[in-house]
């Protein structure tokens, strides 16, 4: 039985024009999205497998194949929620993100300054990766990553709240090879109250992440 399931989309495939075009929405969930939920799924029980062998050789592989699709499965999830056809500006123009606009500018300086940040770090992500914006509960701050593969460059702590996808196949079909203007266009969809729910979660449950003695 499958563990990992494929969600749907919250909204329908042309909501996000002209930013993202339908064909790019559907093939992007339908197909890329679905290959990592099922790659996370055949993985499980290859490792299963592994073990009932007492083929220990072969875990270490596995593993690290697991994290590559969970961890594509997992930031596709919040990818499709972190956007919506009614987004955009700052976080300041929607109801109820006051709290994530404040630690923003904490953060980072200002709003142009964290946009800036994130922007450049999605569209110079080397190869297959990822631009982050996480909130790290050690310090209580917000900090901006870049993950390759799906993985690496992130604090062990640290919670995605606002992911923008630059792999190829998120804008190729509509951008051709200019990744920059595609990140630079993401901003119009961004669902700031998305980011402010993920954000107040993160800080209820990193409080819990380090126990005193």
């Amino acid at each position: 039985m499958a563990i990992y399931t494929l969600p749907e989309l919250p909204y329908d495939y042309a909501a996000l024009e002209p930013v993202i075009s339908p064909e790019i929405i559907e093939l992007h969930h339908d197909k890329h999205h679905a290959a990592y939920v099922k790659g996370a799924n055949d993985t499980l029980e290859q490792l299963a497998e592994a073990r009932d062998k007492d083929a220990w050789g072969s875990i270490n592989g596995l593993e690290k194949n697991l994290a590559f699709h969970l961890s594509g499965h997992i930031l596709h999830s919040i990818y499709w929620h972190n956007m919506t056809g009614d987004g955009g500006g700052e976080p300041l123009d929607k109801d109820g993100v006051g709290e994530l606009s404040d630690a923003i500018t904490e953060s980072f300086g200002s709003f142009a300054k964290f946009k800036a940040q994130l922007t450049k770090a999605s569209a110079t992500t080397q190869g297959s990766g990822w631009g982050v914006l996480a909130y790290e509960p050690i310090s209580g701050r917000l900090v901006v990553e870049q993950i390759y593969d799906h993985q690496g460059n992130v604090g062990q702590g640290s919670t995605p709240i606002l992911v923008f996808d630059a792999w190829e196949h998120a804008f190729y079909l509509q951008y051709k090879n200019q990744k920059v203007d595609f990140i630079e266009a993401m901003w119009r969809v961004v669902n700031w109250q998305d980011v402010a729910k993920r954000y107040a979660a993160a800080k209820q449950a990193g409080n819990n992440l380090i126990l005193a003695p």
